[in-house]
């Protein structure tokens, strides 16, 4: 049996598991989960996952969720290259050092820009103040500031020469502001420049074409309101968030 993907390209972290399989050749059945519609809580979804999110994947009888345990668990199974999730201790423990950090730095930050500018003035009708969003920028500064003089330093990408799994999460997580017409990088050479490597390094062509429904987000979302799907969005919205 197939290695099944359930995913919804709206969610960074379902994201970061396409581009990797997809990057690396790992033949697999995408199932796609509309977290819109609230497919994830189905009863079909919660055999693969009890805790109802995406990503998660299964492979014959094996069921596993989390974007970062999928990651490491896809990296090992299929012997993807070395550089991805280096067998060097210390390179190792860097790319585990980032992708502890960002559950609770760059990912939730860079995210929170996207509701208060993107999603939450279409769901309320009503626009969010300055100084949430002010506030939510100064967050993600001060969590890019930490990013560059901790994890990226002067190297090429996060674990050295070459792109890891953190980078790759990281450059990922840094889309969802460019959705709303932020880019959190600018005037950042350093971080430009990391970005461009990591997304050469990926493929412009399969980053562009994963990221295509996100930079949409905002626009589809206005469509619903005017098809009367907005509500359903809503409810399943504020469902899977509260």
């Amino acid at each position: 049996m197939a290695l099944q993907l359930y995913l919804d390209l709206n969610s960074q972290p379902c994201r970061s598991v396409y581009i990797f399989v997809k990057k690396n050749n790992i033949q697999f059945e995408f199932k796609q989960i509309q977290l819109s519609i609230g497919q994830q809580h189905s009863e079909e979804f919660r055999r693969i996952n009890p805790l109802r999110k995406v990503p998660a994947i299964k492979d014959g009888d094996f069921s596993l969720a989390e974007s970062v345990a999928i990651l490491k668990y896809l990296a090992l199974k299929y012997q993807t290259p070395d550089h991805w999730y280096p067998a060097d201790l210390q390179k190792r423990a860097r790319v585990d050092e980032y992708l502890a950090w960002q559950h609770t730095a760059l990912r939730p930050h860079a995210g929170k820009i996207f509701m208060l500018k993107g999603m939450l003035p279409i769901l309320t009708g009503e626009p969010v103040s300055e100084d949430r969003v002010k506030e939510a920028r100064d967050d993600l500064t001060q969590s890019l500031k930490s990013f560059e003089e901790k994890f990226l330093q002067d190297k090429p990408y996060i674990a050295g020469d070459e792109i890891s799994l953190a980078d790759l999460v990281a450059v990922v997580e840094l889309m969802q502001p460019l959705a709303v017409g932020f880019d959190p990088l600018e005037g950042s050479a350093t971080l430009t420049a990391w970005r461009s490597r990591v997304k050469t390094a990926i493929g412009t062509e399969l980053f562009d074409e994963t990221h295509q429904p996100i930079l949409n987000a905002v626009e589809t979302l206005k469509s619903m309101s005017q098809t009367g799907a907005l509500q359903t969005f809503k409810t399943n919205f504020l469902k899977n968030y509260k």
